[in-house]
This record gives C-alpha cells, structure tokens and sequence, in this order.
C-alpha cells in the first residue's frame, strides 16, 4: 500500500501559529522534504520535531520528484514545508502533488497559515471575490499581464519583494489609475507587522519615503463598476409649453 504525501503549512511570522495536527504529522511521517533545510531545520528543532529531512526546491524538484514518488509508493509517508505557508501557493509543491495524482498517491493538505489571507481581511477591500496573482512577472510579460488586469473587477492579491515594491506600486498606478484603493501588508503575524492603506498613489509615495523590509502582500481593488446613465425615455414629451404670440388670455 502507497503511503501519503501531506503538504504541511508553516508559519509566516509566529510560531505559535503552527498548528498541533501540524506538529503531530512532521513527528509521524518518516521523510520530510524543506525547501531550505537550514531555515526548517530550526524550526523543527524548536517544535521537538527530528524527522529526518531532505531538500526539494524549485531547482531541483524536476530531479528529486521520481525519487519522491518511489519513497512514497514503497509504503512511507512523506511530508513537505516551505520557509513559511502553505506549499503549492508561491512555493515548490505542486509539481510533486501533479505526480501523485498521477500515480494514485493520496495528497493531504493541513489548513494553516498563509499570507494572502490575513493581508485580505486586513486590507478593508472586497473579500467576497477575489483572485490571487502571486508574484508578477519580474521583466518580460510584466508589462502585459498589468494591461491584463486592468478591467479584473475582483479584489487582486500579489505577492512583492521589498526591494520593488515602490516600482511595482508605481506601475500599478500608471496601469490602473493612481487613485486606486490598495493597501500593502507586511510581515504578518510578527510583532512589527504592518498593514498601509491607501490608494496607489498614496502608498507609492509612503514606500518611496519609508523603505519596506519583510514579506510583502499588496491587495489593490478591482476595477470600479461603471454605472451607466439613467435614460429617461419620456424626457421628449416634457418640453415646457411656451405661449405663441397670437394667442390671448
């Protein structure tokens, strides 16, 4: 019998946010894949956790995943966790999740921390719909994918290193309309966490003049809907009776 494979959410800020069912399944398994084992290893020294561990990123995944897929069919269950959140969402996972649907291995994702939510909620936008674009393109496709979204009426959530995130609000700004509401996350759930709310205008000026640091979540409204003018299909028969010249009292 196959074992399983289990996508394991880790904290993006707060250890205390790592869950016990989290905890109980990395002591149980009997592999756990990181995406850095130096940054994981600390944290499941502090969690008692001494599971043995393997790398798997994004640049070697390609590599490792029939490896994986043979440890997991040969019976044992494997865990997989990034730096912080959920893998498969901006992070290495869903190439390996693709290969056990394939070969009939069960995949078991643990709700736990992410960042695109907490930065959602935070932000005061829309949360009913909304669509998660991750990180943009870095240099080519950039460009377009902003001219893609601009008529996307959800609430748009992405994802931003500190070092472009005055240029990218500024590119926001010059696609959409600099008076677009946003708002910009950081280092959620920490203990210096910020949310600055705004429009895009706004908040590139505020990140020009105070330089980001951390994990970055920008959440910008989507489109406005146009209302269209309210035609009053009886204006022509309300034309004021004006007297003629001949006429008499």
């Amino acid at each position: 019998m196959a074992g399983k494979l289990y996508m394991v959410p880790t904290p993006v800020g707060n250890v205390g946010d790592m869950t016990p069912r989290a905890v109980e399944v990395l002591r149980a398994v009997s592999l756990v894949l990181a995406e850095d084992t130096r940054t994981s290893g600390l944290l499941l020294k502090r969690l008692g956790v001494e599971t043995p561990m393997r790398s798997h990123h994004k640049f070697n995944e390609h590599g490792t995943v029939d490896g994986i897929i043979g440890v997991l069919q040969g019976g044992s269950d494997v865990a997989l966790i990034t730096d912080a959140g959920t893998p498969g969402v901006s992070d290495p996972g869903f190439l390996l999740s693709r290969e056990c649907r394939r070969h009939g291995i069960e995949v078991d994702t643990l709700p736990g921390a992410t960042a695109l939510i907490p930065a959602l909620v935070n932000s005061g936008l829309p949360c009913e719909r909304f669509t998660f674009e991750g990180f943009l393109p870095q240099k080519k496709g950039r460009q377009s994918r902003l001219d893609e979204l601009r008529d996307e009426p959800r609430t748009m959530i992405f994802y931003e290193s500190p070092l472009r995130l005055a240029r990218t609000l500024e590119q926001m700004g010059e696609a959409w309309g600099t008076d677009r509401e946003a708002s910009v996350s950081r280092e959620i759930s920490k203990l210096h966490g910020t949310t600055v709310r705004g429009t895009l205008g706004e908040l590139r000026d505020y990140f020009v003049a105070h330089e980001p640091r951390g994990e970055i979540v920008i959440v910008v409204a989507g489109r406005p809907a146009v209302t269209a003018a309210r035609v009053d299909k009886y204006a022509r028969f309300k034309h004021k009776y004006v007297p003629q010249d001949n006429e008499t009292n």
